[in-house]
């Protein structure tokens, strides 16, 4: 072979080890501080702070029970050291999410029109446990229903034992998982 072969295989060797090393650096950076946040079309404006978007009415493929309209809260983030809950206001069908397993089994919170879960300190609900993603799911009032989304979490959202990959409408007392923490929709 001619030495300007061997140079450029050389230098061909040498950028392929270095996209797989900034490769290992992105992936690593990502699994300790969490994906960066997408934000919907239409969104704009810049933000200090990384927050999860409103989600746009979407079309659900199960029908759900009718949960009235109330007041938004702007509690505290419910944490499973044992933050304070907001109170609970309105009548109607979910408008509870009450925790059956995890570290924060028995917590109750009042829903309001969109419930953040995750891992991070800006969550709604705060699941600390490392099968959880920083932004991990959202809950959404859409209409008289609640949907579920997953935000491209890392281990996934389960709903009745059947991964979510798109949102769907959640019935009440049907079992969410999320990491090792199991909740459910309630009245």
């Amino acid at each position: 072979m001619s030495e300007l072969t061997l140079l450029i295989l050389r230098i061909g060797f040498l950028l392929l080890l270095w996209f797989f090393i900034f490769a290992i650096v992105y992936a690593l950076r990502s699994d300790l501080f969490g994906a960066p946040v997408r934000r919907l079309k239409g969104e704009g404006g810049a933000s200090s702070k990384p927050s999860v978007s409103k989600p746009q009415p979407a079309p659900a493929p199960v029908a759900a029970p009718a949960a009235p309209a109330q007041a938004p809260h702007s509690g505290p983030a419910i944490t499973p050291s044992g933050g304070a809950l907001p109170s609970a206001g309105g009548s109607g069908a979910a408008r509870n999410l009450v925790i059956t397993s995890g570290v924060a089994s028995g917590t109750s919170i009042a829903l309001d029109d969109v419930v953040t879960i995750g891992r991070s300190g800006d969550s709604t609900l705060v699941i600390v446990d490392e099968y959880t993603s920083t932004y991990h799911a959202r809950l959404a009032r859409s209409g008289e229903q609640w949907i579920l989304t997953d935000l491209d979490s890392t281990n996934g959202t389960r709903l009745d034992g059947v991964k979510v990959t798109k949102p769907v409408a959640v019935p009440p007392f049907t079992p969410v998982t999320i990491g090792t923490t199991t909740f459910e929709l309630r009245p």
